[in-house]
């Protein structure tokens, strides 16, 4: 299954992060862009044409996370955003930052 066809689901901990063979089988199954930091989170950053668009999109962004019970770090610097992954209950990488990155990158837009 797709990771777009999948839900994120709770993680109250309790579980370990994700390993790194599946660390890195999840990575290709995300654009190229992003980023693994220290197997512990997924980076990414984006730069719009405006401030304005870039408003647009992290509110796109914020709406989608809502929806899936899994927030990103933002960080918003005018035009450019940069999206932090990761998992905070456990301290590293889960299969939700995965499936919400998957679902992230189908928000295209203008870099």
């Amino acid at each position: 299954m797709a990771l777009t066809d999948k839900k994120c689901g709770p993680c109250e901990g309790g579980v370990p992060p994700l390993a790194s063979s599946e660390v890195k089988r999840l990575r290709g199954e995300i654009e190229a862009a992003w980023e693994v930091v220290g197997e512990k989170k997924l980076r990414r950053e984006w730069r719009w044409q405006s401030f304005a668009a870039a408003a647009a999109w992290v509110n796109r962004v914020a709406d989608l996370a809502e929806q899936e019970g899994h927030h990103p770090d933002l960080h918003w610097y005018y035009r450019t955003v940069v999206l932090e992954l990761t998992t905070h209950a456990i301290n590293g990488l889960s299969e939700n930052d995965f499936i919400l990155a998957a679902k992230i990158d189908q928000l295209g837009g203008v870099k």
